[in-house]
């Protein structure tokens, strides 16, 4: 059995972080659903940034709207559910056969509306509404600014994956806005089986520690966040609160491992997806570490229950002088200026070719 067979069959989804066109059109996505076990895929800025950038798959979409002037974002979204819906398409029989839990899609909002929860909630509503597909998760921050919006979006039903989480208790932040929101639909008599995942990132957390703790602490850091983080995400599914929203109806919010591509070039290319292996979570792997798991992939020991020795490893770190909390709200804020930039650079290469398209028309 091939490595990717085999970590699904011990309950973990493997998704897809990446989509381009010529995925779609070489069949390449098929193949990885067929031969990897790959059932979902996500999306963001950055990898929409460099698929239009570094490709002419979308210049005749560009071209055709060029003379309109069409404005940058509303193209982009344009661009983007047209490639996403197509990849919602091949992953439906995973969505059928799993009846939603899995075969799922996401994209992005814009991360100006970051700040704004009525906005967010708007710009989920319609890129949910032109998407029109089932499985497309809508993607907001999970930031302090961004839980009042997904609280709202889960009542309005809209399928929400939360992203930019880096620790347990940006995690439990998130899940407790998931069920606020899945509550208020079971005392408004609606169906609160809304879907959701939260997406906790991963490698970050050691290339900001890179070169700043002792050697035996390389590369120890995200993986350890991970264990207390899963350790929690397994408390809050059995608590009563969520057996309650359950027994109504209400579906368990999947814990997702986002950024597991190795930063670390002495590391294992696969050191994130062998570490991280447990049921009923996603890892949603750039498509080197997919290949590369598939190639030479085995799976370690399952990460425990009870957050195995992550307290003590974390009390290590503290002792090398991180602040694990201190750590962890700048990771968002770094992420979400990250996140604003990979979108104006997105901007401006829509821009920048819908420029060259008029000129040329």
């Amino acid at each position: 059995m091939n490595p990717t067979k085999t970590l699904h069959n011990v309950g973990q989804s493997l998704w897809l972080d990446n989509i381009t066109r010529d995925l779609l059109n070489s069949g390449t996505l098929q193949r990885y659903i067929d031969e990897f076990s790959v059932t979902g895929l996500t999306s963001n800025p950055t990898i929409f940034d460099h698929a239009i950038r570094n490709s002419a798959d979308y210049d005749d979409d560009i071209a055709r709207h060029a003379s309109r002037a069409k404005p940058a974002e509303d193209l982009f979204f344009d661009l983007a559910l047209a490639d996403l819906t197509r990849a919602a398409d091949l992953l439906r029989p995973v969505f059928t056969r799993t009846d939603g839990v899995d075969g799922w899609v996401s994209l992005e909002v814009s991360p100006f509306l970051a700040r704004d929860a009525q906005r967010t909630i708007a710009a989920a509503r319609d890129l949910s509404g032109r998407g029109s597909k089932a499985n497309l998760f809508i993607k907001i921050p999970g930031t302090q600014e961004g839980l009042p919006a997904i609280e709202s979006a889960i009542f309005a039903g809209i399928p929400i994956n939360v992203t930019l989480l880096f620790s347990r208790e940006q995690y439990l932040a998130a899940a407790e806005a998931y069920l606020r929101g899945v509550e208020r639909r079971i005392e408004a008599g609606l169906n609160p089986a809304v879907a959701s995942v939260a997406s906790v990132f991963i490698s970050r957390w050691d290339v900001a520690t890179a070169g700043k703790v002792p050697a035996e602490l390389t590369n120890r850091l995200g993986i350890a966040i991970a264990e207390r983080t899963y350790k929690a995400y397994l408390e809050l599914l059995a608590s009563p609160r969520f057996q309650r929203a359950a027994n109504a109806g209400a579906r368990g919010q999947r814990l997702l491992w986002a950024s597991t591509g190795t930063k670390d070039p002495k590391a294992s290319d696969i050191l994130y997806v062998r570490a991280l292996a447990a049921p009923f979570t996603v890892n949603t792997m750039p498509e080197g570490t997919l290949k590369a798991f598939a190639q030479h992939g085995e799976i370690g020991t399952m990460l425990a229950p009870d957050g195995g020795d992550c307290e003590r490893v974390l009390a290590d770190f503290a002792k090398a002088g991180v602040d694990i909390d201190a750590l962890a709200k700048r990771l968002q804020d770094d992420g979400a200026v990250s996140f604003d930039k990979s979108w104006n650079d997105l901007m401006a290469c829509i821009e920048s070719k819908s420029a060259v398209m008029r000129k040329a028309s």
